[in-house]
């Protein structure tokens, strides 16, 4: 038989362009396989994992080409599709494959550090089996517990320490610290079972009767055994018996000496199952619902995405659970797409009362272990077929799990702007990729909002999606009202509480009245805005950015929301000594402090990031809320997307005028959106809820289209502004960020890289300027925006773009200067 030589493409996690050349040593021919993960040496002495993209017998044009290590998995952990994929991100979003491979695997199938190795706990010193380097690392290690590469290569006097160091784990004398520590572990839980001899209701006669004369404690933990489900053909956790019995292991132990219990360890998931409680076909869609249902489907004909343009609380849920129930049906996978992790959960729990375990979540939340295992259970469909996790419900990066036959992609509050990926590359929408992955496995694909991004609803004017209308809410229920509060006439009447108008706390005091509950949101967090003097006007400025601090009253610290740093409040002004320091603006922990004093009564609760940071904080606080264990809940953003509550009658937007006021061309088309849907948290069961709009604009064109719940004439409005600017939907747009520590040479950089853009795009290129903020984390920014007409040629302007950037970032005086691009920035 001939001796065949292959060479495998390895992806890395790296931010560099392409893949690395490895050799299969000739032990693995019959193991690679293109998804597999590799570990590999990358340089003198980091060992990482890697994936395998290509395999072939062509020589790469290198030299010295080192070898594939090991092989990790007995079977691809990638397929074919998702390369397809993430070749797909990597042109259009201008970032490397390894930074796709970073973002898509879980931690915990990842290796990437300096290894480090010690002896393996099955060695046995034999210093004559070894070799006098072998001798030399086991002498070492019986020292220090753990070596570097580089410490072994000191050790030893050679830099190529690599093949020493396999054959020494081939005799398993000593292992890889990440093999041990980041590696996905799976989870064992002892279970407990009748043995053979006791199955019989005669033994098990005579056991009772011998237990309760010698050991009445024994008998507890067979009694209990029963009790929470077990018999001859049901085994229970061992953790539970004991629990129920109250007994210790000691206990356990001595009824198996005995023979009457068989103790074992068995493989478990981490993740809960559950039953499904309801049939899909107890869904009885309205009139309305039905049109809208049968119109999608004539989008799916087309195999175009489609728009569910449906106002708040129109019951575009019912629609899509009959829509997965389709999909199911077709034994096809279903992908559900959410923006926030605090809106999963309501989804979850309705998803899961129609399809059990067939569901599965994944987000950030979950942990490493947990995340693997819902990626391994995605990745087995093809082969198993198996209906559990048939459903993914997940944030952003649920997008690239290894899904291998989609049938379904829904995109739910499409609009989102958490549906981005912002740092680090890929820097990717979520919503965006869904209709290129839905084409790659021939799915369909929906995209609903009530307030659809402008770019989605161009598109379904134009054609290129099918637009479908909810106009009315289910059930006949009434579009709340929208009332606005002119702050100038409060302030002039001097009737504003604390942050809260009159309006408002009048309506307030009647819903809790009434029994039922508030929403208040303010899209800042923390106490106040910041600290300034009333002398000479100095405000806290953050000492690695350049942004003022933010005073968090719990931790009495003020706090910069950039990186993190943190400084005792001063009691007087640095600047003049003055004492005169008073807070200005107010945030959603000030909101929660003042409800305190003004309505003592009222059961407040706060959502927004600093109550929200462990796992199971949103759910708490939520849960909370929909049994009426709270009043108001006050929040930012996250109480705008679409939460469901059947007594919430009043909603009040704080602070209006801050989101109009936003330098940014979306601000008013992100204000209109998180107006429109916070207004939607009202009166969706029961009578008409009430929104009130706390501004001192209160003839503003946005506000006067949220009163009337109109979106189409806003968009109507706004796309004249849009087409006279050149910004989206009618042009595209590149922004390029470069950042330096040194302030002058940030700015020297960008001038020569603006130079050579100059020429190629001309009036379409702004920039460099500085943005909002200038500094972060001690980095100066400066960006360039690159317009582009719809009707050019994206790919060749991208290329134009890289292999600009390729030449700037080999001028010498430059190579420190950090470049990003963020294709369609948001």
């Amino acid at each position: 038989m001939e001796r065949k030589t292959y060479f495998a493409s390895i992806i890395l996690p790296i931010p560099v362009p392409g893949t690395f050349s490895y050799r299969v040593p000739f032990e693995l021919n019959d193991v690679v396989k293109v998804g597999q993960r590799a570990v590999v040496q990358f340089g003198k002495s980091k060992i990482m994992s890697g994936l395998i993209s290509d395999i072939s017998e062509q020589v790469p044009d290198c030299e010295n080409v080192k070898y594939i290590t090991d092989v990790i998995d007995e079977f691809p952990v990638v397929n074919q599709v998702q390369f397809k994929f993430w070749n797909w991100i990597c042109d259009y979003y201008l970032c490397h494959i390894g930074e796709v491979m970073q973002a898509a695997l879980p931690s915990a199938m990842k290796l990437s550090s300096e290894s480090k190795i010690m002896i393996s706990e099955d060695f046995e010193l034999d210093a004559q089996a070894l070799s006098d380097f072998e001798y030399l690392i086991v002498e070492a290690l019986q020292i220090q517990p753990k070596l570097t590469i580089s410490e072994v290569s000191k050790i030893i006097g050679y830099k190529k320490v690599m093949p020493l160091i396999k054959t020494m784990i081939d005799k398993k004398i000593i292992v890889m610290e990440e093999e041990l520590d980041q590696k996905f572990k799976a989870k064992y839980e002892r279970f407990v079972g009748l043995t053979a001899e006791y199955r019989a209701d005669e033994k098990l006669h005579e056991l009772m009767d011998d237990l309760t004369k010698r050991a009445y404690k024994q008998l507890e933990v067979v009694m209990s055994f029963f009790v929470i489900g077990g018999n001859a053909d049901n085994d229970v956790l061992a953790s539970e018996l004991l629990k129920k019995a109250k007994a210790n292991t000691s206990v356990l132990k001595a009824l198996t000496e005995k023979g009457v219990f068989n103790v074992y360890e068995k493989k478990v998931s981490r993740l809960k199952n559950f039953k499904a409680l309801t049939d899909v076909s107890s869904i009885e869609l309205t009139e309305k619902q039905q049109i809208a249902f049968e119109e999608i489907h004539l989008g799916f004909e087309k195999k175009i995405p489609v728009l569910l343009h449906g106002v708040t609380s129109s019951g575009k849920t019912e629609i899509y659970i009959k829509l997965i129930q389709e999909a199911i049906d077709n034994g096809r996978q279903v992908l559900y797409l959410l923006p926030e992790i605090a809106l999963t959960e309501q989804i979850i729990n309705r998803l899961k009362k129609y399809f059990g375990d067939k569901v599965g979540v994944y987000h950030s939340r979950y942990s490493d272990m947990e995340r693997v295992e819902i990626w391994n259970q995605v990745l087995d469909f093809e082969k198993t077929k198996s209906s559990k996790y048939q459903v993914i419900i997940g944030s952003r990066s649920s997008i690239l799990l290894p899904f291998s036959d989609l049938g379904l992609i829904i995109v739910d509050e499409e609009h989102d702007a958490s549906f981005k990926q912002i740092d680090p590359a890929p820097r990717y929408n979520a919503r965006d990729l869904a209709v290129i992955l839905a084409k790659m496995h021939g799915a369909d694909v929906i995209l609903g909002s009530a307030t659809p991004s402008f770019e989605s609803y161009f598109n379904a004017r134009t054609g290129r999606f099918r637009l479908v209308t909810l106009s009315e809410r289910y059930g006949g229920v009434e579009m709340p009202e929208i009332v606005v509060d002119d702050m100038r006439v409060e302030r002039w009447r001097k009737l504003l509480q604390a942050n809260f108008g009159s309006v408002l706390v009048d309506a307030m005091k009647n819903t809790l009245e009434d029994k039922n509950q508030i929403i208040l949101f303010q899209n800042r967090r923390g106490f106040s805005l910041r600290l300034e003097c009333g002398v000479c006007n100095w405000v806290p400025q953050c000492i690695n950015c350049d942004v003022s601090m933010t005073y968090h009253k719990a931790q009495n610290v003020l706090k910069c929301h950039y990186c993190g740093y943190t400084m005792s409040v001063p009691a007087e002004c640095p600047s003049c000594r003055s004492t005169d320091v008073k807070m200005k603006g107010f945030g959603t922990e000030r909101v929660e402090e003042d409800l305190n004093i003004l309505i003592p009564e009222a059961r407040c609760a706060r959502l927004d990031l600093d109550t929200t940071r462990s796992k199971n904080s949103y759910q708490f606080i939520l849960e909370q809320f929909k049994n009426q264990e709270t009043d108001i809940l006050v929040g930012t953003q996250m109480v705008t997307k679409g939460l469901d509550f059947d007594r919430v009658k009043t909603v009040g937007i704080l602070d209006a005028d801050s989101m109009l006021s936003f330098p940014d061309f979306r601000a008013f088309e992100r204000s209109f959106q998180l107006m429109e849907q916070v207004s939607g948290r009202a009166g969706r069961k029961g009578g008409k809820g009430k929104v009130i709009i706390q501004t001192f604009q209160p003839t503003h064109p946005v506000i006067l289209n949220v009163i009337r719940h109109d979106y189409v004439k806003f968009y109507e409005e706004q796309m004249p502004i849009r087409r006279q600017f050149c910004y989206p939907p009618y042009f595209r747009l590149i922004l390029i960020k470069l950042k330096h520590v040194d302030y002058e040479k940030l700015n020297k950089a960008a001038d020569v890289f603006v130079k050579q853009l100059r020429p190629i795009f001309r009036q379409n290129l702004l920039g460099p300027e500085y943005p909002v903020v200038s500094r972060i984390k001690n980095q100066y920014i400066k960006q360039i925006l690159i317009k582009i007409d719809r009707s050019s040629n994206t790919l060749k302007v991208k290329e134009i773009i890289k292999e600009q950037i390729d030449v700037f970032k080999h001028l010498p005086d430059f190579k420190s200067v950090t470049l990003s691009v963020d294709v369609d920035p948001i």
